[in-house]
């Protein structure tokens, strides 16, 4: 496994916590984190033993978005080959990844947040959108996310009116699972992936994939999908262990 200077990679039985570490710099992201971060999320889903993923931060701040000392470069060249990695490893990995977000997820920090498959908040955190104020658009896949969730007017003015959406809106608009308070933010991130780890690993994988799937594909498909996946499982070895464990009044013990 890979040494890394602004990310901190560590393993909790079948968990992987992956913390963003540049605390001094409110986790902005600069070269380096792009691609520790994206070469971090890999070894988390190469990793045969991990079965769910928390994304989380040191410090003050989740992420203040793009670090603006590196504003002369070539900013699609950077979307395309290094933030573009960090998303395709969370949406692509077949490992549920939670996002846990204390104090501020900003930028494309609110956008990697928000790619994640599932989203708790410190009760004092908050996402925020803020490109209008520097007369940039919003990237790293925020316009889809907030259409597909929001709608367009809504999208449309959270992001042009550059508004702090707190934890608890956050949820009530479906953009964030949870709020808790903020010193059990990161018990709470990795108590629910604990959870998940233990759940059929491939039924976990099949879901995430036809439900990715279903963002932007019609019924017809996204029923085929289910189909197609549906025959992969059933009388699989967890299929049957699942099975047994009901009838048998316990827990199962998948092996994925």
């Amino acid at each position: 496994m890979s040494e890394y200077n602004t990310v901190k990679y560590r393993t909790d039985g079948r968990v992987a916590v992956v913390t963003i570490f540049r605390p001094d710099a409110m986790n902005s992201f600069d070269t380096e984190l792009r691609k520790e971060l994206a070469a971090a999320l890999k070894d988390a889903a190469d990793d045969g033993s991990i079965r769910a993923v928390v994304l989380t931060a040191e410090g003050r701040s989740f992420s203040a978005g793009a670090d603006l000392k590196e504003i002369n470069v070539d900013i699609e060249e950077v979307l395309q080959k290094q933030y573009r990695p960090i998303f395709e490893q969370i949406i692509g990995m077949e490992k549920p990844v939670i996002a846990a977000v204390g104090g501020s997820a900003a930028g494309i920090g609110m956008s990697i947040a928000l790619a994640c498959d599932l989203l708790v908040m410190a009760d004092n955190a908050f996402l925020l959108s803020p490109f209008t104020t520097i007369s940039l658009v919003p990237d790293g896949g925020l316009n889809w996310l907030l259409v597909r969730q929001l709608g367009y007017r809504r999208a449309f003015q959270l992001s042009v009116e550059s508004e702090r959406i707190d934890a608890t809106r956050c949820v009530e608009l479906g953009l964030a699972n949870k709020a808790v308070p903020a010193d059990t933010l990161q018990a709470t991130a990795r108590e629910w992936a604990q959870s998940l780890a233990k759940r059929a690993p491939l039924s976990l994988a099949a879901t995430k994939k036809v439900m990715r799937l279903a963002q932007d594909h019609d019924w017809e498909t996204c029923f085929n999908a289910e189909a197609e996946l549906q025959q992969s499982l059933v009388g699989c070895p967890d299929n049957l262990e699942g099975v047994k464990a009901f009838f048998e009044k316990r827990e199962p013990e998948f092996k994925g």
